[in-house]
């Protein structure tokens, strides 16, 4: 079988063409998430999730489709990674963190949802 693709190869080109939709007469349209798991199913990456969360406890653990973070609750910044140990947060809130160079690269910078249009002084 030497014209098989690698599994990677193919893993990856068929989560790139699972967030390709088409549009209105054709057009193709990227979509953030691919919304086919639900929240507790097994994922590999945030875009196969329908809260476009995919969630580990460790890095030993499996990685499952899990709610985003609501507000007050602990976070991490949107990442390329598409794997995280604390989801990032849900629509409208931003996530409060204080990023550090070595917590970017090991995906370990956890923050704290908050709502933005609130006024933070009492």
């Amino acid at each position: 079988m030497a014209n098989a693709l690698p599994p990677r190869l193919f893993l990856a080109l068929l989560l790139l063409l699972g967030g390709i939709k088409g549009g209105t007469e054709g057009d193709l349209v990227l979509t953030p998430c691919l919304t086919v798991q639900d929240t507790g199913e097994l994922c590999l990456q945030s875009a196969q999730c329908q809260s476009c969360c995919c969630h580990r406890d460790s890095g030993l653990s499996l990685a499952r489709c899990a709610p985003k973070a609501a507000e007050f609750q602990k976070c991490s910044p949107k990442s390329l990674y598409g794997v995280y140990y604390k989801c990032p947060c849900e629509s409208g809130l931003t996530c409060e963190v204080d990023k550090t160079i070595v917590g970017v690269i090991t995906n370990s910078d956890f923050g704290i949802c908050k709502d933005p249009r609130r006024s933070s002084s009492c």
